[in-house]
This record gives C-alpha cells, structure tokens and sequence, in this order.
C-alpha cells in the first residue's frame, strides 16, 4: 500500500488553500489546528445538545451535523416512529436560525414551496412572496407523498440554493440545509424520488430504532424529559457559516483525492450496478470528509474519514442491475465489496 504523511504534506503546502479568497493572509498549520479543535468542540456541543431529545442515536446525529457544515442536504428514510422529525426539529432548534416545516401532501403545489407572484394594484407590479422554503433549515416531512412536480420544485434551490421565479432568481439564506424524511412502509399513493433528485442530497441515513438502555431512558423521561421546545439555543446562524467557511479550507492530500476519484470510478464499472455515482458524489463525499476531519479536530483529511463517510454518501445513488437484484445484492453490500477491495493510502 501506498504510503504517505498527511500532515507533513500539509505543512509542505499550507500556504495554498484555492478556497480562500485573496485578501485574506493564509492560515498557518498551527493556527488552523487551533481552529480545528474550537470546530471539533462546537461540533460536539451541538451533538450533545440533540441528544438530550434524541437519545443512543449518535452516529445519526453526528451524520446529520456533517451535511450542515458541508452545505449539503439529508433525507432519512425509517419506520414511523423513530424520530425522523424530532432528529430535524432539535437541530433546527439548537441553531439560532430560521426554519420552516413543509408537510408534504398530494395536493401540494410547487409555489406552496418556492413561493408565488402577486400583482400589487397599489404599484401597478408584480411582487415576490417568499414561500417556506426561505429559511435556513427546511424539514420537507414525507417528501414521496407529494406529486413529482412538486419534488422537482426542490431542485433548483437544492443545487444552486436560489429560486427562479418569472426569470428573476431569489437567493435563499445561508446555511441552507433540507432535511427530508419519508417513510419506506406504506407506499400506496406515494411517488419515488428520481434519480435526479436523490443526487442532490449529501446522505441518505436511517435513524433505527434505539437500544433497549435508551428506550428505557425515553420511557422514565416522559413529558417530563428534554423536549424540543426546551432545547437551548447552542449555535448561532453566523457561527455556522464560519465552520463552512473552515471546513471548506481543511487540506485534502493528492492520495486522497485519489482515493476518493478511484473509489466513485469503481462503482461505474461493478458488475452489480447499473448506475455509479456521478462527480456530484465525489464532490459530496469530499466535502463531508472534510468536516468529518474538523469535527475529530484534525485540520487534514485521511483516508479513513472517506471511507466512513462512502455508505451515506453514495449507497443512494447508485441503481443495480436486474440481476444483482434478484440475487438480492443491496447497493450497501455492492459499496461494502467496492471498499474491502479498494487498496487505502496509508500514512508513513
């Protein structure tokens, strides 16, 4: 196996971060270690935080946190009951911003979403009322109850974070992050996401049911326990934008982006799989290594936080061949044999 010191080669080319803009002097490797530790520490305040509502479900929550600070987008598909909304609503409450809940129905239309133009007879013009979608966090709840033209109204604004409405673009707040749920029991009068869509969101996750010792802590808790409403406010909208901003700066070494390229490309070519992840995928799975790194107080990627991150980030977008499914093969064990078999640059 190959093998390689990432953090010496961090040091060797600290002074280049093509994320950083211009003006600003370049972090020095000390300097962005201390950073990395304040993120590392502020990324587990806000986990702590969740899991006083959301108990045993640290790796769900930790997931979720990840495609915040990547400037990504999550859908968690689970049974009723296990705290897909709750998992939304703690996080969009433990950050000072705005947030907006969209239950998704078959009846809804798509400017229930993006919001709709209105002539004002006072001024003789059209004006732009914002839908919900203008907030900082969306919880889109049961998103495949809704028609495929109402999912597709979720497109643009999930890529290019804007809305086009009458050619004119309206720009939504950053962070934007939407949290999507659905349900993978009782599919009658419900519409699959396409291919399209599920390759805008950074994960795809399960929140499962929780342990015997946690269930019975969420019993003896009651209405009395931590709730939703009473989740202190640990984040502010601000502080979040700046740990996209560092996290967007967390060096990536040549073997990893090797790593990364080289693992996207055999799914392309697995004999299991009709459809590999496109560059969108590699570009997601690099984004949420990089916050994977900061939020261990690491300012440099390892092999190891891509390989953590590769089932979330790419089991969803990835279709079987006929074959692979009737021999029952899931795109999570046609990734896992992927891994086993990708060689992983080790550090010297």
């Amino acid at each position: 196996m190959t093998q390689y010191n990432y953090q010496d080669q961090y040091e060797q080319t600290a002074h280049a971060y093509p994320q950083q803009p211009q003006h600003q002097q370049p972090q020095q490797p000390q300097q962005s270690a201390a950073l990395a530790g304040q993120f590392a520490q502020r990324f587990q305040l806000l986990a702590g935080n969740i899991e006083r509502v959301i108990r045993g479900k640290h790796e769900a929550i930790e997931l979720a946190l990840i495609c915040l600070f990547a400037e990504g987008h999550l859908l968690i598909e689970d049974v009723p009951g296990t705290g897909k909304t709750t998992l939304a609503r703690s996080l969009a409450a433990s950050v000072d911003a705005e947030w907006r809940r969209i239950q998704f129905t078959p009846d809804l239309l798509p400017s229930d979403i993006t919001g709709v133009s209105i002539f004002n007879q006072a001024h003789q013009k059209f004006e732009f009322h914002q839908g919900p979608v203008f907030a900082n966090i969306v919880l889109a709840d049961e998103i495949n109850r809704a028609s495929p033209k109402t999912q597709a109204a979720l497109l643009e604004v999930m890529e290019e974070r804007r809305v086009t409405v009458d050619a004119e673009p309206h720009p939504v707040p950053r962070p934007f992050l939407v949290v999507a749920t659905q349900n993978p029991v009782d599919m009658d009068g419900t519409y699959p996401l396409p291919e399209a869509q599920l390759d805008r969101f950074l994960m795809k996750i399960s929140v499962g049911y929780p342990d015997h010792v946690s269930e019975v802590e969420v019993l003896k808790g009651g209405p009395t326990g931590p709730q939703v409403e009473r989740l202190p406010v640990v984040a502010r909208a601000t502080d979040v934008a700046g740990m996209i901003d560092f996290a967007s700066r967390i060096h990536v070494a040549d073997p990893v982006y090797d790593y990364i390229v080289g693992l996207c490309g055999a799914t392309r070519t697995s004999p299991h799989l009709r459809l590999g992840a496109s560059p969108r995928g590699s570009l997601a799975l690099l984004r949420a290594a990089r916050v994977k790194a900061a939020a261990a107080g690491r300012h440099y990627v390892v092999p190891e936080d891509v390989k953590a991150l590769a089932v979330p980030v790419l089991a969803h977008r990835l279709i079987l061949t006929p074959e692979a499914e009737l021999r029952e093969v899931g795109a999570v064990s046609a990734l896992g044999e992927i891994l086993a078999g990708m060689p992983v640059p080790q550090a010297a």
